[in-house]
């Protein structure tokens, strides 16, 4: 998408830029662009498996830890 802008008779190089910048920000191309490069590639679903079995699992070794009463093999976890 190829943006211009043509200078008129009277117009400084200050006014010219003001309009460059309004009609950038008119087109949206920014937002566009800074979308485009925050963009995160959505899991697959064997990787969203893995990841939901992986805390399942976490859970179930935490609980086992609360039970037995083993606090020293516990990570800690800080809480804000």
């Amino acid at each position: 998408m190829a943006l211009s802008v043509r200078k008129q008779n009277k117009e400084n190089s200050l006014v010219l830029i003001r309009k460059f910048t309004d009609k950038v920000r008119k087109s949206g191309l920014v937002i566009w662009t800074r979308k485009k490069n925050y963009h995160k590639r959505p899991k697959s679903d064997q990787m969203q498996k893995e990841s939901a079995l992986r805390r399942v699992e976490s859970t179930k070794k935490y609980e086992k830890l609360i039970k037995m009463g083993d606090f020293s093999k516990m990570k800690n976890k800080k809480r804000r």
